[in-house]
């Protein structure tokens, strides 16, 4: 049977302490709702969720050979089509609150360098990501209508966030052909801004010669990544530094010791940044915390080694994804300090186990990619603080006992377990761009 491989779509194409004994207030509870798909039955991903609760992501169609950027909203899902090829994808947290989507879909033409720009063509039918040869481009979508964006001269771009000014921000290909690319890629690419429809190049680190925008907040500041070309930003440029652009300047954000692998993912509104770094040794990552000129080692669930944080909101809340050494992966949520994992604060009666936590809004709302106990297969949910969904009688009968933080961690399938170390990068040293 063909297998999806959404979950593992990267940005292309994503923690923390041991976990606190009980508190003195009971630790919020969750809700989690299957988003389902487009029609499809092998998979589904939430990467964003804005402050009035418009979920998007991407998911199978019918059939399972292609997968659409989706808009899950008011209890109902829109197929928000391609720029002319057969995918496209909701990939990052978006975070507008006035419609405004962006993402990345194929194009009808044939990349003309035979680059593998985007990861997602492949994921449907579950081949070889170098299957994939359209050209992909930038979209923005709103009421109904996706429009291509610019490149800076190449083939490809790709949009990863929309604050709320209009300012989406993202990556784009410029019409330098560079010898230490890694086939399939060819061009180089560069960190960018769109808006009133011209697209602006922004530097990067000194040095440096590749980089992309991942997140933006409304004072317009924007955090990414910058290094060399690898083999592409969907299978992983050489990331050397994390960083934050804001009045015209980049700034290096330092690491947590690693000389590779150093993302900066999502920025709040209070300039909080959070990311993943290499360790010393460039063995493991870590996911961080950026405040005031210092990063914060947020460490892993208790028993793992890896940790990405994905996204943080304006309370300081971050979500992301702890690993252990088989790549057993789990969904986390940080506060105050202290981290736990997610799958511990869900009611009982939830059939999905959460995997990834994508973005979470200022109502504490999260939205990622859980596994169905039963068939096995990524699904896209959102887990809701336990009563906003209106079940307060259900909510209470649980809201005292003890969160049960040894629960018996699902062990994944090894096809999902197997992209989960591909994406992450432990296959070689310096692989980068992953979803948390």
């Amino acid at each position: 049977m063909r297998r999806s491989s959404i979950p593992f779509l990267t940005v292309t194409l994503l923690s923390l302490f041991p976990v606190a004994q009980a508190q003195n207030t009971a630790p919020t509870r969750y809700t989690v709702i299957n988003l389902g798909t487009l029609g499809g039955v092998l998979g589904s991903s939430a990467w964003s969720i804005n402050n009035k609760g418009w979920i998007v992501g991407e998911a199978n169609l019918s059939g399972d050979g292609v997968e659409h950027a989706a808009l899950w909203r008011d209890g109902d899902v829109t197929d928000l089509g391609t720029l002319g090829g057969d995918n496209s994808a909701v990939a990052l947290p978006v975070k507008n609150n006035a419609g405004l989507i962006v993402g990345v879909a194929n194009t009808s033409t044939v990349d003309p360098l035979g680059e593998s720009f985007c990861t997602f063509a492949c994921t449907a039918s579950g081949g070889a990501c170098n299957g994939n040869s359209h050209s992909c481009q930038a979209f923005q979508w709103r009421n109904g209508v996706i429009d291509g964006l610019e490149t800076l001269g190449g083939n490809n771009s790709f949009a990863t966030g929309a604050n709320n000014r209009g300012l989406v921000v993202g990556f784009a290909e410029n019409s330098t052909q560079d010898s230490n690319c890694i086939p399939p890629q060819v061009l180089d690419y560069k960190p960018v801004v769109w808006h009133g429809g011209t697209i602006h190049e922004l530097p990067v680190v000194a040095g440096d010669v590749v980089g992309g925008v991942l997140g933006v907040n409304d004072h317009n500041q924007m955090v990414g990544a910058s290094g060399m070309c690898g083999s592409g930003p969907a299978l992983g440029p050489i990331a050397v530094h994390a960083v934050l652009w804001q009045n015209g300047s980049v700034t290096d954000l330092g690491s947590l010791g690693g000389a590779v692998n150093n993302f900066a993912y999502a920025i709040n509104n209070a300039g909080q940044i959070v990311g993943f770094s290499d360790l010393s040794g460039d063995s493991t990552r870590h996911a961080f915390l950026w405040q005031k000129g210092a990063i914060t080692d947020l460490g892993t669930l208790a028993g793992d080694f890896s940790s990405t944080a994905s996204s943080i909101n304006d309370n300081g809340q971050v979500v992301g994804q702890s690993c252990d050494v088989n790549f057993n992966c789990r969904a986390f949520l940080w506060q105050s300090g202290v981290m736990i994992d997610l799958n511990a604060l869900t009611l009982p009666d939830s059939s999905l186990y959460l995997v990834v936590a994508n973005d979470i809004n200022s109502r504490g709302e999260i939205v990622g990619i859980g596994v169905d106990q039963s068939s096995g297969e990524p699904l896209a949910f959102l887990a809701v603080p336990c009563g906003q969904d209106g079940d307060v009688q259900r909510c209470s009968e649980v809201a005292q006992t003890e969160v049960d933080i040894a629960k018996p961690r699902f062990v994944l399938p090894d096809y999902i377990r197997k992209g989960l170390r591909q994406r992450q990068g432990f296959r070689r040293l310096g692989f980068g761009l992953t979803t948390p």
